[in-house]
């Protein structure tokens, strides 16, 4: 069977600074993987250039066996590949539901937006009984659910999660976590980056350490969270 997502050799590079060395993985459908390492490890490159905000120098990406060289990144959106960003970048002037609905830019069935809007609310509380309020009086870890909320109103069937609890108090990283498994719960396929290995490694069926551009481990989530090399250097043990 052809995997959802298929990432051989890419590289990637910011003129002569080559950020991704080489990598290659692959998603599966209904799987969460993670990415994990440090900062500049060439994670959120990877991300970037996924869907379509970067131009790789070297490699092949396919999705659902197609290859996304040369596709413009509204096209890789409307192909079923969505992107909450690192940062967030909601537009604080907007009001939730107005955030919210340029998720679904693409769509045309107004039914079903206004269907994924309420299924953004369940999933996410806080933003329905806030719909109408300005997306940038929320708190860092609300301006995350909204993220999420928005990238998945595009219907995706990967969902790419960059750094969702960057920034955020124990109580709603804790949160994000726990909607991530739920979206995992519900079939939702998922390519998370993330600093916080444990929590990461913890939801993943696959996961792969990044270091300086190359990818130099892989495995279950579990075996690396058990893993004694992935422990000293992520997990702050000794």
């Amino acid at each position: 069977m052809t995997a959802l997502l298929e990432v051989e050799d890419l590289r990637v590079a910011y003129g002569k600074i080559e950020a991704v060395k080489g990598i290659s993985f692959t998603v599966d459908v209904g799987q969460v993987v993670t990415l994990i390492g440090t900062n500049g490890a060439g994670k959120t490159t990877t991300l970037r250039t996924l869907s379509g905000l970067l131009k790789p120098i070297g490699g092949q990406v396919r999705f659902e066996g197609k290859p996304l060289s040369g596709v413009p990144a509204h096209r890789i959106v409307s192909l079923g590949l969505a992107h909450s960003p690192e940062g967030r970048h909601i537009f604080p002037r907007m009001s939730i539901e107005e955030n919210l609905l340029l998720g679904a830019f693409l769509r045309r069935d107004s039914a079903g937006i206004q269907r994924d809007v309420e299924k953004a609310y369940t999933l996410f509380p806080i933003l329905g009984e806030r719909r109408k309020q300005a997306a940038g009086t929320l708190s860092g870890g609300e301006q995350q659910m909204l993220a999420m909320g928005r990238a998945l109103m595009s219907q995706p069937k990967l969902l790419m999660l960059d750094e969702p609890s960057m920034g955020l108090s124990p109580i709603m990283m804790q949160k994000i976590m726990s909607t991530i498994t739920e979206l995992r719960a519900t079939g939702t396929t998922i390519l998370l980056v993330e600093q916080n290995a444990q929590a990461a490694l913890s939801l993943a069926d696959q996961g792969h350490v990044m270091e300086t551009g190359r990818i130099v481990l892989s495995g279950t989530g579990p075996d690396l969270l058990h893993d004694e090399s992935v422990r000293k250097a992520y997990l702050g043990e000794d």
